[in-house]
């Protein structure tokens, strides 16, 4: 579905933007604005990276932005993450995206005559602002309140084993996100080199670089707790091994006198009772639900 967001009568230019595209949706376009096949193509292909394509009549560009919902166990980058197509020159621009994306909806809602439409330019920075934006708000607003948790389960809780899943996804998604920061410096560089500056591109290199450093610390953060969680667990069961050889010392002698000289005695007055043989029976399952037991009140088990 094409839709006309701008019209170059009353901004100078024209904004299409595209929503679940298809090949017949580029017929005219293509023609008009001297589109590269290669470039289209792109559109169709899942699983691209931020990146940046300079051609002679325009720049292809592809974003990322965190997805509204997913997945809270996922690290694909189709479901993490959702993609917008950016196809730009001076008398245009061409969104392309597959599903609703709402804060491209919200620039789009934009009034025509507010200054951060007033060229192709500003557009697109706003596009990548935005983009980046999400990038920013899911650190502050998620992946921290998660760490801030998982560090109250590190020390706190007794039993830290259930959240581990939670936050081996947690680092994965942190990891991922890195790498598309990564690739969106060369978007950000292109637009801060010194003949193209403006106020608003040094706000996007200086988000850029907060965000960036936002998930540089989120991945140190989350690799210390892992870490730490390691340490706790190592010592946790030094301590359970140094009580259960304590235990084990005392038995060991007994057991080697039983085992050597046997109950070789003439006199045993339970070999003649009756219920002496359940009796034991018994004594040996409630001993072994008194282990059981203790071992489950220290947490062991």
């Amino acid at each position: 579905m094409i839709q006309h967001v701008l019209s170059s009568e009353v901004n100078g230019f024209d904004w299409y933007d595209i929503t679940h595209p298809s090949e017949g949706d580029f017929n005219e376009l293509a023609t008009r604005y001297n589109l590269h096949e290669s470039t289209i193509r792109n559109c169709f292909e899942v699983g691209h990276l931020p990146k940046i394509e300079v051609y002679p009549d325009y720049q292809f560009l592809i974003l990322r932005s965190i997805a509204a919902k997913y997945p809270e166990h996922s690290d694909v980058l189709i479901e993490l993450t959702e993609r917008i197509s950016i196809f730009y020159g001076d008398k245009f621009i061409i969104t392309v995206h597959r599903a609703q994306i709402e804060w491209l909806d919200k620039i789009k809602q934009t009034p025509a005559d507010n200054a951060k439409l007033k060229g192709t330019k500003h557009v697109v920075n706003l596009l990548v602002s935005q983009a980046l934006k999400t990038f920013e708000h899911e650190v502050i607003y998620t992946f921290a309140d998660k760490i801030d948790q998982y560090e109250e389960f590190v020390f706190l809780h007794s039993r830290r084993k259930p959240f581990m899943k939670k936050l081996y996804y947690l680092k994965r998604q942190i990891d991922l996100i890195r790498i598309i920061l990564t690739l969106y410096q060369d978007l950000v560089e292109y637009f801060h080199i010194p003949e193209r500056v403006s106020t608003f591109h040094r706000n996007l290199h200086d988000l850029y670089k907060r965000t960036d450093t936002l998930y540089r610390n989120l991945a140190e953060n989350t690799s210390q707790l892992l870490s730490m969680y390691f340490n706790i667990e190592s010592n946790h069961t030094n301590e359970i091994m140094r009580t259960l050889t304590i235990i084990s010392v005392f038995f060991m002698p007994l057991t080697f006198v039983v085992g050597v000289y046997g109950m070789n005695f003439v006199d045993m007055p339970e070999l003649e009772s009756k219920y002496g043989y359940p009796a034991v029976l018994l004594f040996m399952l409630l001993l072994s639900l008194a282990i059981y037991f203790w071992f489950k009140k220290k947490r062991w088990l």
